[in-house]
C-alpha cells in the first residue's frame, strides 16, 4: 500500500508539471521523425571533375556513367589535371578522374590501362567512398573487356535494400530510452533535495526499496509507452517493422530501462545539485553511447577500447535489438546479451538502493 501512494505522488508532479509531460511526447515523435533522414553515413553529392585525355566513346560512357550516377554531382571536364587540382584546392571538387591517352584502344587489346581517380583526403570518408563509388562504375562498364578485374557479387540476406534508416531506427529506440529513463528519475530526486521535500520522506518509516521503486516505476511505464510509439511511428513513417517477436523488444527495453534509471538514482544520490547531476550523467552516457557500436563496429576499436563493451550495457542492448527488429532473431540469438544485461542491471539496481541514504 505505501508504495501505491508513493506512485501516485510521482505521478501527480509529472501531471502537474507543464513541461513534463509535453517533452515526453515531443522527444520520441522529433526524434523518429527527422533523425533517420539526418543520420544517414551514405555519402552523396560528390563533386567530381574529369580529365580526358581520350576524348573517345567509351571514355565518354564513363563520363556519361557518373553523371547519371545519384551519388555525383558533375563538375565538368577539365583541360587539365594541375586545373582540376586547383578547383580541389579551393573546395569545389571532391574527386578528379584522369583518363589516359590510348584509353579506349588499351581496352579494346585487352590490356588493362590505368585511369587515375585522386580523393580529396580533407574530408577522408566522402573522398574514399567517392572513390570507391567509381571503381565500381569503371569496372561495371568494362565488364565486356577480358580483364583481371570484375565486381563482386553481394548477396544482402537482411535489410536487402541496404536502406540506413532500418539500420538506425533501433538504435533511435535505444537513445530514446536512455535519455528518458536515466536523465529524468536523477532530476526527480536532484529536484526534490534542492526544493527540500525529500526531508519530508526522509522521516517516514517508508523503506529504502519502496522510495526507489516508487521513482523508477513511472519511467519504466514512460519508457515502455514511448517504446510503443516509437514502434508505431516506424510503421506509419518509414513502413519498417520488427522482423522478430516483439516481445522481446519490450523485455531488452526494459533492462535498458533498470540500467539507466538505477544509473540516474545513482547519481542523483551523490549529486547535491541538479547542473552537477546533469554534468555526471553527460560524461557516463555520452561514453557508453560512444563505445556501444551504435555507430561505427565496434570490432574497427582499438583492442583496450573493445574491452570496455563487454561491461556496457547498450552494446548488449544495440547488438540484441538490431537481431530481433532487423534480423528477425529469436530468444535464442540474444540470450547472450539478454543475460549481461540482467547481470549489469540487477548490480545497478542494488546499488541504487544501498547508495539511498535516508536517515530516519
Amino acid at each position: 500500500m505505501t508504495i501505491r501512494y508513493l506512485l501516485q505522488k510521482e505521478f501527480l508532479q509529472i501531471r502537474r508539471n507543464s513541461f513534463m509531460p509535453r517533452i515526453i511526447l515531443a522527444f520520441p515523435i522529433m526524434i523518429m521523425c527527422v533523425m533517420p533522414w539526418v543520420m544517414n553515413q551514405e555519402v552523396k553529392d560528390i563533386r567530381v571533375a574529369v580529365v580526358d585525355y581520350d576524348r573517345s566513346t567509351r571514355s565518354q560512357e564513363f563520363v556519361h556513367s557518373i553523371q547519371a550516377s545519384g551519388y555525383f554531382l558533375f563538375s565538368g571536364l577539365k583541360n587539365s589535371y594541375s586545373e582540376a587540382l586547383r578547383e580541389v584546392e579551393r573546395s569545389k571538387v571532391d574527386v578528379i578522374v584522369e583518363i589516359p591517352p590510348g584509353y579506349s584502344r588499351d581496352i579494346t587489346l585487352g590490356l588493362q590501362p590505368q585511369i587515375l581517380i585522386a580523393a580529396n583526403a580533407v574530408n577522408g570518408t566522402k573522398g574514399n567512398i567517392g572513390a570507391t563509388y567509381l571503381s565500381r562504375i569503371l569496372i561495371s562498364g568494362n565488364r565486356d573487356a577480358d580483364l583481371a578485374l570484375r565486381e563482386p557479387e553481394v548477396l544482402n540476406l537482411y535489410n536487402k535494400g541496404q536502406s540506413y534508416k532500418v539500420f538506425m531506427i533501433p538504435a533511435l529506440m535505444g537513445i530514446l530510452m536512455m535519455m528518458l529513463c536515466g536523465f529524468l528519475p536523477a532530476l526527480n530526486i536532484v529536484g526534490e533535495k534542492e526544493a527540500g521535500t525529500i526531508e519530508q520522506i526522509n522521516v517516514t518509516p517508508v523503506s529504502k526499496w519502496a522510495f526507489i521503486l516508487a521513482k523508477l516505476i513511472p519511467y519504466w511505464l514512460i519508457g515502455m509507452l514511448v517504446l510503443t510509439v516509437c514502434l508505431i511511428l516506424s510503421w506509419a513513417i518509414y513502413g519498417i517493422t520488427c522482423q522478430g517477436p516483439i516481445a522481446l523488444i519490450y523485455l531488452l527495453a526494459v533492462l535498458l530501462a533498470l540500467f539507466f534509471s538505477s544509473l540516474g538514482l545513482i547519481v542523483s544520490n551523490y549529486s547535491d545539485t541538479m547542473r552537477q547531476a546533469m554534468m555526471v550523467m553527460w560524461f557516463f552516457v555520452v561514453i557508453l553511447m560512444l563505445l556501444s557500436g551504435l555507430f561505427t563496429p565496434t570490432r574497427s576499436m582499438p583492442n583496450w577500447a573493445y574491452l570496455s563493451t563487454y561491461i556496457n550495457p547498450m552494446h548488449y542492448f544495440i547488438d540484441a535489438i538490431r537481431t530481433v527488429f532487423i534480423r528477425g532473431g529469436g530468444l535464442r540469438e540474444i540470450v547472450h546479451q539478454l543475460l549481461a544485461l540482467t547481470a549489469i542491471a540487477s548490480v545497478m539496481g542494488v546499488w541504487a538502493v544501498l547508495s539511498y541514504k535516508k536517515n530516519n
